[in-house]
């Protein structure tokens, strides 16, 4: 079995996702006591979260780095960043390791693919949605239309990722939200709706709508236990 390097932290809502899905996993797929190996770097979210919206990218991208360079360091095969805003600086991270990084908008959109989807929504903060790193990824790698909200549906996602569910508060006035948002995009011809940050999977599941969702956490764990396990 190979070792798993994760990038975590951002926030440890979701990495808590991420650590349950790859550990249960490894153990479906084995059985009996086997878990996952794993080598975990936990950042400080806060100080993240003040560069992102300061604009701050660099300096986000040499944290991200070092906390690589100890994951890999402390012998993970391979890599993931655990979180899908911070795959705007994927590339940087990319070149600061030797090991391959498994990139989250690669695997979802492969899996969409898969499936036939060729016009997506697309949920996540206000910088997923709003710039190219991701839905540009996706478009020019797979050839899949990705919608986004409008910009008051931008705001109100937005919000509710970093002042709710980062914070491990789950509302279901915001739970109504946003489902109104995912039928809105499904209005507007989405064939499913990607929830593009690692958190929205604590709010919205697929037993809460008709809407075909793709959580990216559990497609990108996913993806990991086929690469260490060689399949």
């Amino acid at each position: 079995m190979k070792t798993i390097g994760l990038l975590g932290g951002m926030s440890w809502e979701s990495t808590v996702s991420y650590y349950r899905a790859l550990n249960e996993g490894v153990k479906a797929a084995l059985g009996g006591l086997h878990s996952a190996k794993l080598c975990l770097y936990s950042v400080d979210f806060a100080e993240i979260e003040r560069l992102q919206h300061a604009g701050d990218w660099d300096a986000t991208a040499e944290i991200l780095c070092r906390a690589a360079r100890s994951v890999e360091t402390g012998g993970a095969d391979f890599l993931l960043i655990g979180t899908n805003t911070m795959h705007k600086v994927a590339p940087q991270v990319a070149a600061a390791v030797s090991i391959p990084l498994l990139h989250i908008a690669d695997a979802t959109a492969q899996r969409l693919a898969d499936d036939g989807i060729r016009r997506v929504g697309l949920l996540g903060t206000r910088f997923t949605m709003e710039q190219d790193f991701y839905k540009g990824r996706i478009t020019e790698g797979f050839g899949i239309e990705v919608l986004v909200p409008d910009e008051a549906q931008h705001d109100l996602v937005h919000e509710v990722i970093y002042h709710e569910l980062c914070l491990g508060e789950v509302k279901e006035t915001s739970r109504q939200r946003y489902l109104e948002i995912i039928e809105s995009l499904r209005d507007r011809g989405a064939e499913a709706v990607i929830l593009g940050c690692t958190e929205i999977a604590l709010l919205v599941q697929q037993s809460h709508t008709a809407v075909p969702l793709y959580d990216t956490t559990a497609i990108h764990a996913e993806e990991a236990i086929k690469l260490a396990l060689g399949k």
